[in-house]
């Protein structure tokens, strides 16, 4: 097989579902020849109609250039393996059955396709090299994970086997690229990149739930506020309790019983109800009456009228940042606590009537928690033991002062959203550190493939590590090995940048 930088000509598609449907319309934007290849005559037919109306859709709004009659006749269905014989290369998005792929792909590879060509899989949970196994000529067996809606999202992950070739490696980088996706390179590990580093988002979630921080509704809005399009168990629900069960539970395994990727109890409580999401109208929450299944979340406060001294103690970029706003809604701020009326201790260290930043401070006595971290949107109070429950009062009024949401949850260091966003970070950083993907690729990865608001390496240049490795550091005190620092995070401490590991 010759390297040559040019994408593929003549693609073909294996499975006419939702996925395979989605990227074989990207192969026929891209200007290839495309063949969807699926037994099933009434499935292939959807697969066809489905491309041709998403092909339209974004030639109406203008988001496509060319003829969309012209574009969508790229694609052909075929209904015999032996129909592929042309193609330069295959992709397959047939169901996460490694039987099931073993067999077409080993077909393939022995009876139709030329040896030139590549055979790639759409898989998002088994590992390239096992899917290789059956293929004859492994090298030129490589990952292609897009992600749904295919049409849509700007992201394709490629992967390498143990045994893929550069050759394979580059048509499949070159082809992701002429469809206009952004190409990540990731290793052959459990969930690759981005489904790997998203793990926390629902599994940090759970855990909160379990451990009666906060309850399903609030932690959504705490994280929808927080710049996300979607809370966990919204996202949990839209995609099917029973799924994501199976997938963790497959994550669990790949890791040898990995403590950070530990399955919820809670999960297999849902699933043990048939309570598996909107597929069945009720999961986390409840979709039978077809309306809204949720409350509005409310506009932020007003910023300003700002009245007296306020005192912000400490050098984290979270006190800087408050520092900032206080001043802007007409606080007097002062670096000291003599002569203020409230005091905003982001060290936790001094004494006093004063909210504390929650990152493993004891709040017992005359303390209010809180936490929050850059860009500031929302702020979460918890109340020490025998706190003045007009102290939490005013440290609220302060936080809308300041323009911001302010949600009362249980007592944990990070709070919700800390504690989601910092183990993202961890285990981004446990997976730059292991070599899985460059520091670029994961933050795109994240913000392409699953919407973030940016990046966990980007969050942690704006909150700094030494504040993610204090709440990590208490959180595993108090529950143990799901919170073990990622080694390239500690290493952060010594002042390098993320970018630079």
């Amino acid at each position: 097989m010759t390297a040559t930088g040019a994408p593929a000509r003549v693609i073909g598609v294996l499975g006419a579902g939702t996925m395979g449907a989605g990227i074989a319309q990207l192969a026929a934007q891209s200007g290839a020849r495309t063949l969807l290849y699926d037994p099933d005559a009434e499935a292939l037919e959807r697969g066809l109609a489905a491309l041709e109306a998403g092909v339209r859709k974004l030639v109406d709004k203008g988001e496509l250039d060319g003829d969309a009659g012209a574009i969508a006749g790229r694609a052909e269905g075929v209904s015999a393996l032996g129909d592929l014989a042309a193609c330069d290369l295959v992709i397959e998005a047939v169901p996460e059955v490694l039987e099931l792929k073993h067999e077409l792909l080993g077909r393939l590879s022995r009876e139709v396709l030329t040896r030139e060509c590549v055979l790639a899989s759409n898989t998002s949970s088994i590992p390239i090299t096992m899917i290789a196994a059956a293929v004859e000529g492994r090298e030129r067996v490589v990952g292609m994970h897009f992600f749904n809606p295919a049409p849509l999202m700007a992201l394709v992950e490629v992967i390498p086997g143990i045994e893929s070739g550069e050759a394979a490696i580059e048509l499949a980088r070159a082809t992701g690229a002429a469809m206009g996706r952004r190409v990540i390179l990731a290793a052959d590990v459990p969930g690759f990149v981005v489904n790997r580093c998203n793990r926390p988002f629902n599994l940090e979630a759970l855990r909160l739930l379990g451990e009666r921080i906060a309850c399903v509704e609030e932690i959504d809005r705490i994280v929808r506020l927080g710049g996300y399009r979607m809370g966990p168990f919204e996202l949990q629900d839209l995609v099917g309790i029973d799924t994501g069960s199976m997938v963790a539970r497959s994550f669990f395994a790949l890791g040898f019983n990995e403590p950070r990727w530990r399955p919820s109890p809670l999960t297999e409580r849902m699933v043990g109800a048939g309570l598996l999401g909107r597929k069945t109208k009720r999961g986390w929450y409840d979709y039978r009456d077809g309306g809204a299944y949720r409350a509005e979340d409310p506009p932020a406060p007003t910023a300003g009228g700002g009245e007296g001294a306020v005192a912000i103690l400490g050098t984290w970029p979270v006190a800087a940042a408050l520092r900032v706003a206080a001043g802007a809604a007409g606080w007097t701020v002062l670096a000291q606590p003599g002569g203020a009326d409230l005091v905003i201790d982001c060290d936790g260290d001094g004494d006093g009537p004063r909210a504390i930043l929650h990152h493993g401070a004891d709040l017992a006595g005359e303390v209010v928690g809180f936490h929050g971290f850059p860009p500031l949107a929302a702020v979460e109070l918890m109340l020490g033991r025998s706190v003045d429950p007009a102290l939490a009062d005013r440290a609220e009024s302060f936080f809308a002062s300041l323009g911001l949401h302010v949600a009362r949850v249980g007592e944990s260091p990070g709070g919700v959203l800390g504690r989601i966003v910092f183990q993202t970070i961890n285990e981004a950083c446990f997976a730059l550190g292991e070599g899985v993907a460059t520091a670029q690729d994961i933050d795109a990865g994240m913000t392409l493939g699953m919407r973030h608001p940016r990046g966990p390496l980007a969050w942690l240049e704006l909150i700094g590590p030494a504040h993610v490795i204090a709440v990590l550091d208490a959180l595993r005190e108090v529950h143990g090995d799901a919170y073990r620092l990622a080694p390239a995070l500690r290493r952060l401490a010594g002042g390098s940048e993320a970018h630079n590991l």
